[in-house]
């Protein structure tokens, strides 16, 4: 069981994850990275975040702002704060390590990560996904999971907003 002190050193910034493991695609660990507002945690994220880990070594998370997630999501969101948001994902066991990052996307976590797999949820279009060719052109994989029907933030919020 992890202590509250191990699940708060989970959150990293880029420089500290770059120091722990190097670029990643260089790192003997196969490094699998996602990213995502994750502002209401719900089934359907441990569904793809274990799935996602199943891919590699180690799963690191590129978690939005909450600057980042007001710009993408609009008034009202995040529903929970950042450091919320990073501790809760921290508390799960195939989270590795969370890097914050306030940009809309996280293509400079990407590039400067060159982790050795990027994943996202199956709604998006393999070739379309930011970070796309910054990893396959280093011989790294883009995937994408399958989300869990029914469990999406938005649609949950939606729901209980009319």
């Amino acid at each position: 069981m992890l202590t509250y002190e191990q699940i708060i050193k989970k959150t990293i910034t880029l420089d500290e994850a770059i120091r722990l493991f190097g670029p990643a695609f260089r790192s003997e660990n196969k490094i699998v990275f996602t990213n995502g507002c994750f502002d209401l945690l719900h089934r359907g994220h441990i569904y793809y975040l274990s799935r996602a880990r199943e891919l590699g070594d180690l799963l690191v998370v590129g978690l939005n702002s909450d600057a980042s997630v007001t710009l993408l999501k609009g008034p009202g969101r995040p529903v929970n704060a950042q450091e919320a948001r990073a501790e809760v994902l921290g508390a799960l066991a195939f989270v590795d390590y969370i890097i914050v990052f306030g940009e809309e996307t996280p293509l400079e976590l990407i590039t400067r990560l060159e982790p050795h797999i990027l994943v996202k949820g199956g709604e998006y279009i393999v070739e379309d996904i930011v970070g796309y060719k910054e990893v396959t052109s280093r011989g790294g994989k883009v995937e994408t999971i399958p989300m869990l029907k029914g469990y999406s933030s938005s649609s949950i919020i939606d729901r209980n907003n009319p």
